[in-house]
């Protein structure tokens, strides 16, 4: 199964942007969370994978990429866009909103690009790991081409695992 085909991977080439597409094998179930599986499953250092969460700020939804091995602190995704109070969204919403299914959720290519915020700590990477649309393919891009793509604003939203 080829992600040539999903919005995320046709919006990196249509916009012209650098992408490697990476597709694997992986399962969530040894407890450790399909991030940390997919970093180990490609090889990569975890703290270069992200995860995608959309998250409900005053009712309105948003998107918060946040690396695989920590949590996302919700007050400062709230106020990263100008609100007050932030949680997770609803799996419907989130799905609905974006085109894709919840554990497969991209930052690109949504069916109506929500407000994103992208924690600070994926700037100095040289690339960085979102999802491709679905899980078992990830995109390795440039953070600036990711921000610069979902006109995200750049913020510590990430926190340590507890």
């Amino acid at each position: 199964m080829s992600g040539k085909g999903t919005p995320a991977v046709t919006a990196l080439r249509r916009a012209g942007v650098p992408v490697s597409v990476h597709e694997f094998d992986v399962t969530a179930g040894d407890g450790r969370g399909y991030g940390l599986a997919a970093a180990e499953a490609m090889g990569v250092d975890p703290t270069r994978v992200f995860k995608t969460l959309v998250v409900a700020v005053d009712g309105a939804l948003a998107v918060a990429v946040v690396p695989v091995g920590g949590e996302c602190d919700l007050k400062a995704v709230a106020g990263a866009v100008g609100g007050k109070r932030a949680v997770m969204a609803d799996q419907r919403d989130a799905e609905r909103a974006t085109g894709y299914v919840v554990g497969g959720i991209s930052p690109l290519g949504q069916r109506r690009q929500l407000p994103t915020v992208v924690d600070e700590s994926a700037l100095p990477l040289p690339t960085m790991f979102v999802s491709g649309g679905r899980r078992g393919l990830e995109l390795e891009v440039a953070p600036s081409d990711l921000v610069a793509l979902t006109r995200a604003v750049l913020a510590p939203i990430g926190l340590p695992s507890t």
